[in-house]
């Protein structure tokens, strides 16, 4: 057995020997190629210079600029290099090089872009103020007759003051044609001209939207044309409309199903008949109703919903819907209550409805209650509302066009009397949604009430002013928020 004394039995390193792997270093090549030979073991034979399979990859030490001085090494060394650790290569995964995705992409960085005829996420949900503000947005508009074109300068008038902190602007995309209104139409007084007309201003304006959607634009704002005109680019473009409405705690989101039913259809002319042709399908009933579901859970991310609602005039379909209804009620596992309008109405009367409830509406009852709904849950008028349709589409990425409640009002057109309260909401919206510019909303608003209090508004509610008295007036008071969202005279805490 070994001394088991300190030092004893162990051969000190002189003082002119070198240490650790510069003293195998120092050892002659003949040495150093005889102890990389293979040993013959018993049992085992190798061939004497071929070197052993599967060996440890060789430690690649640093270069001697960066080695540690000689006198720095009191203990074991554990980093040899100065200076910051490298970042690990996952970190960093595709960055600078243009094929790939810039940071914050979702997507992996070699896959390539979505292709497919929808899109991969729920539509409206998407980029953030800050990406929108990295890029010129393009918004749609569509200028229909009546009131249209004053309407029309109003919202580009407030949208362009919004987004004047923009770093690049905004570019309004203008449709070229001129849509009729109802009361335009009846000027023609013949039917034959009239369904011409009607069928070119649908075609017209749904290749607008397709084109827009197509080149990457998420809004358009559109003025009131004729119902027939729209309802068919509704029906084309699977639109719903939506809007939220709130009062004393309570809040109702209601979503108008403006793809199938009687609004729907085409029109066959005979001496004395009209007959209209409309349907009704269970793949739009259920893209309504879980784009519905989807919306709800978007504006209450709590996930608290009390009721969900469904008001079709159902007895007409033998059953059909019903069935519909029930299948897609229990593979989504929730409850969904199909009423008759009627019934909607009685209970509504009787009861109200609770806190966070889902209505979703055929536009046969939609569009006449929506007035009142306004008048009983959002405390407002239907002239100072804008709603928003959202096309469902596959083709159209979720495209979303905004509008005032109220109609084209043909009977005070260049008169300077539109009510524009309802056009600078929305282009507040549109600013907020799709320009990058967070509280355009809130700033609206702030304005619309000193305006109210000021007794500042258009003789439809019973004020003196003209559509551009009030809109001079707002801009006025208006107070733009900057790129973060700050109104731009907001105090300086603590001084400056």
């Amino acid at each position: 057995m070994g001394d088991a004394r300190p030092g004893v039995g162990r051969q000190r390193r002189r003082a002119d020997q070198r240490r650790g792997v510069h003293r195998r270093g120092a050892q002659p090549g003949a040495v150093r190629r005889d102890r990389r030979r293979v040993r013959g073991r018993p049992g085992h034979h190798g061939r004497p210079g071929r070197r052993r399979l599967r060996r440890a990859p060789p430690f690649h030490r640093p270069d001697d600029g960066h080695r540690l001085p000689t006198p720095q090494h009191r203990r074991p060394v554990r980093r040899l290099r100065t200076g910051r650790r490298r970042p690990r290569p996952r970190d960093h995964l595709g960055g600078r090089h243009p094929g790939l995705l810039p940071p914050g992409e979702g997507r992996h960085p070699r896959r390539p872009p979505h292709r497919g005829p929808g899109p991969v996420t729920d539509p409206q949900v998407g980029v953030t103020p800050g990406e929108l503000r990295t890029a010129r947005p393009v918004i749609g508009l569509a200028v229909g007759r009546g009131t249209g074109p004053e309407v029309a300068d109003v919202f580009e008038r407030v949208l362009g003051a919004l987004t004047a902190a923009h770093p690049h602007g905004v570019t309004i995309e203008r449709s070229p044609r001129l849509y009729h209104s109802y009361v335009s139409l009846r000027a023609e007084r013949d039917v034959a001209a009239i369904r011409a007309l009607t069928a070119e201003d649908a075609d017209h304006y749904e290749r607008f939207c397709r084109t827009r959607a197509e080149q990457g634009t998420e809004a358009v704002f559109r003025t009131a044309i004729n119902a027939q005109s729209l309802y068919l680019v509704r029906q084309r473009l699977r639109a719903v409309k939506v809007d939220l409405l709130t009062d004393a705690g309570r809040a109702l989101l209601l979503v108008r199903d403006q793809a199938q039913g009687f609004y729907t259809g085409d029109n066959r002319h005979t001496p004395g008949e009209v007959t209209r042709t409309m349907t009704f399908s269970r793949e739009i009933t259920e893209a309504v109703v879980t784009y519905a579901l989807r919306r709800a859970r978007r504006e209450w991310p709590d996930g608290h919903l009390d009721r969900v609602v469904m008001a079709y005039k159902f007895h007409l379909l033998d059953g059909a819907l019903d069935a519909w209804v029930a299948d897609l009620a229990d593979r989504l596992g929730i409850r969904i209550d199909l009423f008759q309008p009627d019934t909607v109405n009685r209970n509504l009367l009787t009861h109200g409805l609770p806190d966070r409830t889902l209505i979703v509406a055929g536009n046969e009852w939609a569009d006449i209650m929506h007035v009142m709904l306004l008048d009983r849950f959002g405390s407002d008028r239907q002239e100072n509302r804008c709603t928003e349709n959202v096309c469902l589409d596959p083709g159209l990425s979720g495209l979303v066009e905004y509008q005032t409640v109220h109609g084209s009002a043909d009977d005070i057109a260049g008169r300077d009397l539109v009510n524009p309260v309802a056009t600078i909401r929305a282009a507040a919206l549109v600013a907020e949604r799709h320009a990058g510019c967070p509280g355009a909303v809130r700033a609206t608003e702030q304005a619309l009430r000193m305006l109210d209090e000021r007794g500042v508004r258009t003789p439809d509610l019973g004020g003196r002013h003209s559509t551009t008295a009030v809109v001079d007036a707002l801009l006025d008071r208006l107070d733009v928020p900057g790129a973060d969202g700050t109104p731009k005279d907001a105090a300086l805490v603590g001084g400056s």
